[in-house]
């Protein structure tokens, strides 16, 4: 363990592109990750459910198997990135509450404490969208908060709107998952975002992108790591930090690099203590 932050990957990235896809739960190969991480030295893999495939992943066909490979190679599975509602979002699609329902459902099995609902691209809560969200999520965020469980929302909104959204849902369970990439490409402030629900942050995706344009390795984009990292370290934030880093097409040897990165430029505040 590396100390106050559990340091974690986002699934795909240790092994080869599925399907050549940026991002993607590796069907048929998934398992062989976990051992990827354990030589790592990584503690956790945030696991995807896709909207393709869904019913083939095992966090709907079979979670306990996913409970396997953590009990085997004691890389845990914390946290799931449901990328699922960037193509079927919550607010639109009926039959997403049920799939949610679901996942809900394997976390306790898994013993996930929370679970990623991007607001993005296809998903985004420009408009209207945002009340017609709060308005769905509700019940679900009701049956999470009984059984521990953050429904996480990665959004792009900006800082204010995004606490008006939190509140006018009003649930402890509904979180914020933060991403630097994300936030920095769209040149948001990263004080200003802590300031506004920095509180409320329980997943974060480390990630560098360039400003209005896409990903690149650690330390070379817009994110200003300087500053993300001390306003983690300084926060009550005491969730996973997962790697959602630049990769390539095999992914394992470009992670190690910025795996490397990371820990020589913030190696106190991974184990915990303020540099």
């Amino acid at each position: 363990m590396l100390g106050r932050f559990p340091l974690g990957v986002m699934e795909g990235r240790l092994v080869p592109k599925y399907r050549g896809r940026y991002q993607a739960h590796p069907i048929g190969y998934w398992r062989e990750e976990f051992d990827v991480a354990a030589e790592c030295g990584l503690e956790l893999i945030e696991f995807i459910l896709d909207y393709d495939g869904a019913e083939e992943n095992p966090l709907l066909a079979d979670p306990a198997a996913i409970l396997g490979a953590v009990n085997d190679t004691g890389v845990s599975v914390k946290s799931i990135c449901a990328d699922y509602f960037m193509e079927s979002p919550i607010q639109r699609v009926n039959a997403s509450i049920d799939v949610l329902g679901r996942l809900i459902d394997s976390a306790v099995v898994i013993g996930v404490r929370d679970i990623v609902i991007p607001c993005v691209d296809q998903s985004s809560l420009g408009g209207d969208e945002a009340s017609a969200f709060a308005a769905a999520i509700q019940p679900l965020a009701n049956k999470a908060q009984d059984v521990g469980i953050n429904l996480a929302l990665e959004t792009d909104l900006a800082p204010k709107q995004f606490s008006e959204l939190l509140d006018a849902i009003g649930s402890a369970a509904v979180t914020v998952n933060y991403d630097t990439g994300n936030s920095a490409a769209l040149g948001f402030d990263c004080r200003e975002e802590f300031a506004a629900y920095g509180e409320r942050i329980t997943d974060i995706h480390l990630k560098d992108r360039v400003l209005g344009g896409g990903p690149i390795e650690l330390g070379q984009g817009a994110t200003d790591f300087e500053t993300v990292m001390c306003l983690i370290a300084n926060s009550n934030f005491d969730g996973p930090l997962i790697m959602q880093a630049y990769r390539d097409d095999e992914g394992v040897g470009v992670f190690k690099k910025q795996k490397a990165w990371l820990e020589d430029n913030y190696g106190e505040i991974l184990k915990g203590r303020s540099s």
